[in-house]
């Protein structure tokens, strides 16, 4: 019984900081290798302050859920990042391993919460930055 694995809980305000970033996006972790026994998942709360986007990234080889707990959310993708997804509170999203996008708060006055999840791992791989201006639609706070 002592190498039984057990469940974990990490308080609000204890979430592991320590997470791979993409500029805007800011990303912590309430289950995962860091600081938990899980060893296929990574589940977390990402945010962007109101008129701010991540880098362009990928996640690798990992599969990712997304839930947007609070605010407008915009997906951009596709050559030169002119493709895009909207989402608001409520919506899912699944990204595909490999996927080069830029993860947008449209809002210049709310911030934008996501829930977050990924098989194996919290896996952010940033890529080259594009000017603002090649993201239809986005402005800045």
């Amino acid at each position: 019984m002592a190498d039984q694995v057990k469940a974990v809980v990490t308080r609000k305000g204890h979430e592991h900081t320590g997470t791979a970033q993409s500029g805007g996006c800011i990303r912590v972790t309430g289950v995962g290798s860091s600081h938990t026994p899980a060893t296929k998942i990574w589940f977390g709360k990402v945010s962007n302050d109101p008129g701010y986007r991540s880098l362009p990234h990928h996640h690798g080889e990992a599969e990712t859920g997304g839930y947007v707990l609070k605010g407008k959310a915009r997906i951009y993708f596709g050559e030169n990042y002119s493709e895009y997804l909207d989402m608001e509170e409520g919506d899912f999203v699944f990204v595909p391993p490999h996927w080069p996008h830029v993860e947008v708060n449209m809002s210049t006055t709310e911030d934008l919460v996501w829930l977050t999840t990924r098989t194996p791992d919290n896996i952010v791989v940033n890529l080259p930055d594009v000017d603002d201006s090649t993201l239809v639609g986005f402005a800045r706070a």
